[in-house]
């Protein structure tokens, strides 16, 4: 099992702490920085209103934190389905800040129209604050089970815990993407930061969120998983195409 370990040594260990302090904390009473998106609006702006959607449910690595627009892996996402000759509208759901109990709270307008597909990437924050894996389970199967019932295929993407947690709390949390993964027969990206986690030429200064190259890796991250998906959609019947 692949473990979230940085060079940055120190360094990325504050750089953890102060994450999930902020996350944490004092969220009511302050506004969301603009480079945050709210769910008032998904960050990418819906462009194609007859065309099936693939929604990214996630956090700050999905919203994009930090880059510059049109450069968080949604939209390299999007780019690869037009490349491929694929209708479809990929949509950015992903809130900085976001808990797995956060992305469970808005699923209903994450769910809203013809969504063929839910990307869940999901559960860093979980880590960063140390929550429950037995929690980050739950949460997420009641995303996959009710994203199911409306008719969407869902993909699973994994995530790591940073090894500050100790081995117990890393084996549960790992164990926890393969488990839902197999429980509901989902498409599994093993780990949504893989290639790109420990590299500080391709994250940012905080060690943690993905520069724009880094956003190309974690982008074929998705891909590899996501294609197989809306290409057997497409041999189906179940897109414009």
């Amino acid at each position: 099992m692949r473990m979230w370990r940085s060079p940055l040594g120190l360094r990325v260990a504050v750089a953890l702490c102060l994450l999930a302090c902020s996350t944490a904390c004092g969220r009511s009473d302050r506004p969301p920085p603009p480079s945050v998106t709210t769910v008032s609006a998904p960050a990418v702006a819906p462009t194609r209103a007859s065309a099936p959607r693939i929604v990214i449910l996630g956090d700050s690595l999905t919203a994009g934190l930090g880059l510059p627009a049109g450069a968080a892996y949604p939209s390299l996402l999007q780019q690869r389905v037009d490349a491929s000759g694929l209708s479809y509208e990929v949509v950015n759901a992903g809130v900085s800040g976001d808990t797995s109990a956060g992305g469970l709270s808005r699923l209903d307008w994450a769910l809203q129209g013809d969504v063929r597909v839910l990307v869940v990437a999901l559960g860093g924050n979980d880590a960063l604050r140390g929550l429950p894996p037995d929690q980050l389970q739950k949460n997420l199967a009641q995303i996959i089970e009710r994203a199911q019932a409306g008719g969407a295929t869902v993909v699973l993407a994994g995530m790591e815990s940073p090894t500050n947690w100790g081995r117990d709390y890393n084996v549960s949390f790992h164990r926890v993407y393969t488990t839902l993964a197999d429980t509901y027969h989902l498409p599994l990206v093993p780990f949504l930061l893989q290639g790109v986690a420990g590299s500080e030429v391709l994250n940012q200064a905080d060690g943690i969120h993905p520069t724009t190259e880094g956003a190309r890796i974690v982008a074929d991250n998705v891909w590899a998983v996501l294609k197989p998906v809306l290409e057997r959609q497409r041999r189906n019947g179940r897109t414009g195409s």
